[in-house]
């Protein structure tokens, strides 16, 4: 899977915002205030919205009037998201498209559209189409590749306007794009790493993948150790290179039933537990926790991971998520570090800037200046640490 473009209208500061050409290892920067977290919250609003409804997505966010760009209450939002991803064995040009309004104060889901293409050229066909919680999908997507046979719509009434149709139906494999998109969404992660929540001891569950918190990192530590050594042996491995003097860490199990961290530095004979270690090896220990996920995430969103960290591990951790994405995964990542920065091909860095309220996004590729720069020996970091990236500045906004 692979997100290649997307468009976003009417959603806080993007009243009209395309980003074409998304790269595996997409970095993006700006001043504060331009939309970088914003950009994240698609994501995380979309997962929301399968997990629960409109509604509710929009609720936890303010309501529709604080989530919908100002002046533009009378307008819908509008997000389409265009991936290429495999369906029924074959990779496919897949568009998602999603217009929210109001009714009456109420929030409802105007127009939801899955399509892909039946080869390279052509109309892209709608397998789902649904407008206020009716429409309809089609079943027999296995008789898409031969052009003689009709597919078979299947009429469907949703039980509220403000639910997913990819929800109602993408839990059914007869409906084999939408159950596809939604297992897709159902798998971003979306990063809000809190430390503090990282710390201390936590009931000895079960858990297989990192919350976006991270609150169950010493669950997930214990489940990789046991269940995948050989993972586990790399992230140790990787600690053991980024962090000086850790030379082991183990999820154990208190007298109490309880499930604690604990690391251990070589030049002592006790290990630390969590609490008593620093805040930067927690987060790098997150992190690789997170980029060696057994069952790794299609999708990676990653909000300034330099925060807590060394500026010499910034190089090492960019190369450790552009090899998540060179390995099939794809990583959004939002930074102000040059550091950071240094370590990040040109072709993967885009920037926001605002002008009169209004996000706008640019390549940084695209932007021929800085291309010969950095053919000439300079480093992405450094250009932007001189404000080289136009109209980025705060002073220029």
């Amino acid at each position: 899977m692979k997100l290649l473009s997307i468009k976003i209208k009417n959603y806080r500061v993007f009243e009209n915002l395309e980003i074409k050409n998304i790269p595996a290892f997409f970095v993006i920067v700006g001043a504060n205030g331009t939309g970088k977290s914003t950009l994240f919250d698609i994501f995380g609003f979309i997962h929301d919205a399968l997990k629960n409804n409109i509604r509710q997505a929009l609720q936890v966010r303010g309501g529709f009037n604080e989530v919908i760009t100002r002046g533009k209450e009378q307008e819908d939002i509008k997000i389409e998201l265009q991936f290429r991803m495999k369906i029924l064995g074959t990779e496919r040009l897949v568009t998602y498209s999603l217009s929210i309004g109001q009714d009456k104060r109420r929030p409802l889901i105007k127009r939801e559209i899955l399509r892909y293409k039946r080869g390279a050229h052509g109309k892209p066909f709608h397998f789902l189409d649904f407008r206020e919680g009716k429409g309809y999908a089609i079943i027999n997507e296995e008789n898409f590749e031969q052009a003689d046979k009709d597919l078979q719509r299947e009429e469907q009434e949703l039980e509220s306007s403000d639910i997913l149709a990819i929800k109602g139906l993408g839990q059914f494999q007869r409906f084999k794009a939408a159950s596809a998109f939604r297992s897709l969404i159902e798998n971003w992660h979306v990063s809000d790493f809190h430390i503090n929540e990282a710390r201390g001891s936590k009931d000895a569950l079960y858990a297989e993948h990192l919350s976006p918190t991270g609150d169950n990192m010493a669950l997930v530590a214990q489940y990789i150790y046991q269940e995948h050594p050989e993972t586990f042996d790399k992230i140790l491995n990787r600690m053991q290179k980024r962090v000086p003097g850790i030379s082991k860490v183990e999820a154990k199990n208190t007298e109490d039933g309880r499930l604690i961290l604990k690391f251990q530095d070589q030049a002592f004979k006790d290990p630390f537990i969590d609490r008593y270690v620093s805040d930067g090896t927690m987060k790098m220990f997150a992190y690789l926790i997170l980029l060696f996920d057994p069952k790794p995430h299609p999708l990676l969103c990653v909000e300034e991971p330099e925060n807590q960290l060394y500026p010499s591990l910034l190089h090492k951790l960019a190369e450790e998520f552009a090899s998540y994405a060179h390995r099939g995964g794809q990583v959004f990542v939002s930074t102000h570090s040059p550091d950071f920065l240094n370590a990040v091909p040109l072709e993967s860095i885009f920037w926001l800037t605002k002008e009169n309220g209004i996000t706008k996004c640019s390549r940084a590729k695209d932007d021929q200046d800085l291309v010969n720069l950095v053919k000439a020996g300079d480093l992405p970091g450094y250009l932007w640490n001189q404000d080289l990236f136009k109209g980025v500045a705060p002073n220029e906004l």
